[in-house]
C-alpha cells in the first residue's frame, strides 16, 4: 500500500456508488451496489473495458505476474483445496465453492 492510499477508509452511511442510498452500519455500499460502482469506475476510467483496466495496471497476457497470481499473493485470495481445481477467490467464496461437487468441474 502506498502512503497516498494507506489511510483507513470509513463508511459514511451513504452508498459509495453515488446513488445516495442510506447504508447499514459498517457498510460502504447498498446491497449489490459495489458491483455497480466497479462497473461505473471501469466505464469512467478505462473505456468500459476490463482488459484496458488490467493493461493500465500492468496485468495481461505478457505481464510478469497475472492479476490472479497477484490476488493470491497480495489480495487475500486463496485457492480451492480440491486437487486439480483451478478456482480461486476470497475465502468465503472458495469455501462455498468447495462445498459443491467437483466431479463435473474437471
Amino acid at each position: 500500500m502506498t502512503e497516498e492510499n494507506s489511510q483507513r477508509l470509513l463508511p459514511t452511511g451513504t452508498c459509495w456508488c453515488g446513488c445516495g442510498t442510506e447504508t447499514g452500519v459498517g457498510s460502504f455500499f447498498a446491497r449489490g451496489h459495489d458491483k455497480i460502482a466497479e462497473a461505473a469506475f471501469i466505464a469512467a476510467r478505462h473505456d468500459g473495458s476490463v482488459a484496458r483496466l488490467l493493461a493500465d495496471n500492468e496485468f495481461g497476457p505478457d505481464a510478469e505476474e497475472s492479476v490472479r497470481a497477484a490476488a493470491l499473493r497480495l489480495g487475500g485470495w486463496i485457492e480451492c483445496s480440491v486437487g486439480g481445481c483451478p478456482y480461486a477467490g476470497a475465502e468465503a467464496s472458495v469455501r462455498k465453492h468447495e462445498a459443491k461437487p467437483h466431479e463435473e468441474r474437471r
